[in-house]
């Protein structure tokens, strides 16, 4: 074994023979993988190995079309073909009008990835899988492309190229413990010897915490028990003269797919069961759980009615093995936060299907710093603090048990909530807050009429279009109030702090003291890598000057690991986080100056506190700082509150409010606003897929400024032009939105995709983002949108329909 390697992938599965095989393809071949035992021997080797197209984002399309086309190339290798049932197609069962709806928007992001999937009735799933009852059952979605593949020739074949390409692969040598250096290089210590490294990969399976408590990080990964069993030979499968469709039924929790002249068939019951919680035996290895076809026999019995010949078809082999789930269910591919040189690819629960793409946009992310594809739906940072693998297993069995069943819009379920809170959480409870979540904080979503309102699920607007309506109108014609909980606030101080952001930022960065102002920050290629908002505060008796970094509350990780790789040594900047300590109140509507200055001492008159001022006061007794900025495009600020003092400050507000009308409104109402206003949403419409011309920020990059990050790569990127643009549209429709990755048609062509899409209640229109070709970003441009499937009549707009002149906003 050698002693020294570039980068070191640890587990030899699918996600490390799939990481090693793509770092070579990227070209970095001075690199090794190792394995405690055999290649597979983890969760791999027991794995049912499926592979669809299916995802529920376009880039988890991307990646499983990734993930095909190279185990075609694998089946077709020559010299080590593997064994890869390509094209047997898949059905997605359905019996419900939502579900239904879900499979057409489906199809639609799909085809805008190039993909082509299916929706059929009732009638088709049966003439396409003879096997199956149409009792119950409305539809399906068809899958020409789905599959299964030989799990341990994949992974062979993957190290095999990797070999041949110049890596290593170590099997039979567990690693023991981790070293970091100064210079943030590893050592990786096994019991044949220690591996110095640049990089080191967590590739472990249902063993990544135990490498991760080597370098002192925990993952929110758990497992659950998996069972499936393979039947006997049936012989209506011989009598249908070609390989059967494999089937995911939601109704009934199951999989199926055709296994040599067989079934094998596997289980998602209610009554599952997480494992491996309090440690893993040593010796668990190429082993399986203890048989418990008792806790399945629900899901059979449902099983038994869709296919009637499994009451006639005897077990053969029952398999009951761990798999691994996150929080969300996606996996975990990407940097580890707070750590440098650290990366891992885990809580792969569909690892065979897609670990082909994973492996490769890990293998991008370590090499260039960033993948081809926006890849926050898998990136570790998505989660901060509060997950924990106690959260994790929760969510891990909610998950199981819904497997098949998607969320929906605005759904968001009950497993491991409230998580996190804040002193106003039960207050606004009592007011009727129905609540989301946004990385694990409770935010309030709407206020609901009467205490057993319930919000119809699904893709069209429904009894909360109104209440939303409601509130809008109140904050457009008086003043509203809203918390936002787990906003991302960093506090910046130091000598060089403003050449630091100046840097940092492709725009200009508010100087003046007292002043606000929104910047953009770039990766190494150009494209946009996050926003914040820049407060320079004053000095005060009790504090020095100081400056605010606030962004996405999702963002908490990801920002605070980009700010702090890029601090030079002989810079003087300290980051420290508030974002726990501190929450905002927002106060909103032409009302809002008015309730500030009898809740406030001080001058708050529009020539004492302009639009983007920020100022430290007093909410009645409450400390505060207070911004004058606006997501709502109404006069508004923002309250930055002490959490200990949240109550105090909510208090004074309601009092000073009454004499004006003070109502509440929820985060559905600040997400309807905020589209009116052209104003847009991290990891929704701002992506690292595109630049800041190609999102219609160029305003706010200044190219003539001293050098930024991404300065070079941008200035590229502007002389090629852009790729896509992003536009407004107004769709002439009412009755559903326009869902993120819908697919946007010109001239009988797909030509863009939505990011975002929700009515404007006071300008009346259906709004949505999109990025289109160029050619079709010209406002009057006519163009549709695929609404739930169908294709609806749009126009392009200019930006900011409501108020485009800002004058509501500096009122």
């Amino acid at each position: 074994m050698r002693d020294q390697a570039r980068v070191v992938v640890i587990g030899g599965g699918i996600a490390g023979c799939s990481a090693l095989y793509h770092l070579t393809r990227e070209g970095w071949t001075d690199v090794m993988l190792i394995e405690r035992d055999e290649l597979t021997s983890g969760t791999t080797w027991h794995s049912a190995a499926q592979v669809t197209n299916f995802g529920m984002t376009q880039t988890m399309v991307g990646l499983k079309s990734h993930s095909i086309r190279l185990y075609q190339e694998l089946r077709d290798d020559p010299d080590y073909p593997v064994g890869y049932n390509y094209g047997d197609g898949g059905i997605r069962l359905a019996n419900s009008n939502v579900q239904m709806d879900g499979y057409r928007h489906f199809a639609s992001m799909a085809a805008g990835m190039g993909i082509e999937f299916e929706v059929i009735d009732a009638a088709e799933c049966a003439h396409r899988h003879p096997l199956i009852s149409t009792d119950n059952l409305l539809g399906g979605l068809w899958d020409p492309t789905d599959g299964h593949i030989d799990p341990a020739q994949l992974c062979q074949a993957l190290a095999r190229r990797a070999r041949l390409a110049g890596a290593e692969v170590n099997r039979h040598t567990p690693v023991t413990g981790l070293t970091q250096h100064p210079d943030d290089s590893w050592s990786v210590h096994t019991d044949k010897g220690d591996v110095r490294c640049e990089i080191v990969v967590n590739a472990g399976g249902y063993r990544c915490n135990e490498i991760g408590a080597m370098m002192g990080v925990s993952h929110p990964v758990a497992s659950m028990e998996h069972q499936y069993f393979l039947t006997e030979d049936i012989p209506a499968i011989a009598d249908v003269g070609h390989r059967i469709p494999l089937l995911r039924c939601p109704i009934s929790d199951y999989y199926a797919r055709q296994e040599k002249g067989g079934l094998l068939l596997g289980f998602y019951e209610q009554d599952c069961r997480t494992w491996g919680l309090d440690g893993i035996d040593p010796q668990f290895s190429n082993d399986l759980c203890p048989d418990d076809l008792d806790r399945v026999t629900d899901v059979l019995e449902g099983a038994f009615e869709r296919m009637p010949v499994l009451m006639e078809t005897g077990i053969r082999e029952v398999v009951n093995g761990p798999i691994t789930y996150t929080i969300d269910g996606a996996p975990l591919v990407g940097p580890i936060p707070g750590k440098r040189n650290a990366f891992c690819i885990i809580g792969l629960r569909a690892g065979l299907g897609e670990g082909g793409g994973h492996g490769w946009l890990l293998a991008q992310q370590i090499v260039h710093g960033e993948a081809e594809y926006d890849t926050w739906v898998i990136d570790p940072r998505r989660f901060a603090g509060h997950a924990t693998v106690e959260l994790t297993a929760l969510k891990a069995v909610e998950d199981y048990q819904n497997e098949f069943r998607f969320h929906l819009p605005h759904e968001h379920r009950p497993a491991g909530r409230p998580m996190k809170t804040t002193p106003l959480t039960a207050v606004l409870a009592a007011e009727g807050a129905a609540f989301a979540t946004v990385n694990g904080w409770e935010r309030a979503d709407y206020f609901k009429r009467a205490p057993e309102f319930q919000e119809t699920l699904g893709y069209t607007f429904n009894e909360v279009h109104e209440v939303i309506g409601t509130e809008i109108a109140a904050v457009a014609t008086g003043v509203g109030l809203t918390e936002v909980s787990g906003f991302n606030r960093f506090e910046l101080t130091g000598a060089d702090v403003a050449d630091f952001l100046d840097r940092m930022i492709c725009g200009t960065v508010p100087s003046k003291p007292g002043r606000v102002g929104l910047g953009y920050l770039l990766n190494h290629q150009g494209m946009l890598k996050g926003e914040a908002t820049i407060a320079n505060i004053p000095p005060s008796d009790s504090a020095p000057a100081k400056v605010w970094y606030g962004s996405a509350a999702a963002s908490e990780y990801h920002d605070m690991d980009w700010l702090l790789h890029h601090i030079r040594p002989d810079e003087d900047v300290q980051v420290r986080s508030l974002t726990n300590a501190q929450t905002i109140l927002v106060l909103a509507g032409p009302k809002a100056r008015d309730v500030l200055k009898a809740a406030a001492r001080g001058d708050w008159s529009r020539d004492a506190f302009p639009w983007l001022s920020v100022r430290e006061a007093h909410i009645g007794i409450a400390p505060a700082t207070v911004l004058g900025v606006s997501f709502s495009g109404e006069l508004a600020y923002e309250l930055h509150i002490p959490n200990e003092s949240l109550h105090a400050a909510y208090a004074a507000l309601r009092r000073a409010g009454e004499a004006y009308g003070l109502s509440l409104f929820g985060s559905r109402a600040v997400e309807s606003m905020r589209l009116e206003k052209g104003f847009l949403h991290w990891k929704a419409d701002i992506l690292t897929e595109f630049d800041p011309f190609e999102t219609g920020l160029d305003r706010f990059v200044k190219m003539q400024k001293g050098d930024f990050v991404g300065k070079d790569a941008l200035r590229k990127r502007i002389e090629a032009g852009p790729r896509k643009t992003m536009v407004t549209l107004a769709l002439d429709c009412d009755h559903a939105p326009a869902h993120g990755g819908a697919s946007v048609r010109g001239d009988g062509v797909i030509v863009g995709a939505v990011t975002s899409g929700d009515w404007g209640h006071r300008t009346g229109l259906n709004l949505a983002y999109a990025f289109v070709d160029p050619s079709f970003a010209e406002p009057h441009t006519r163009l549709s949108v695929d609404v739930i499937g169908k294709p609806i009549a749009a126009r392009v707009i200019r930006p900011s329909p409501y108020d485009p002149s800002f004058d509501r906003m500096r009122a």
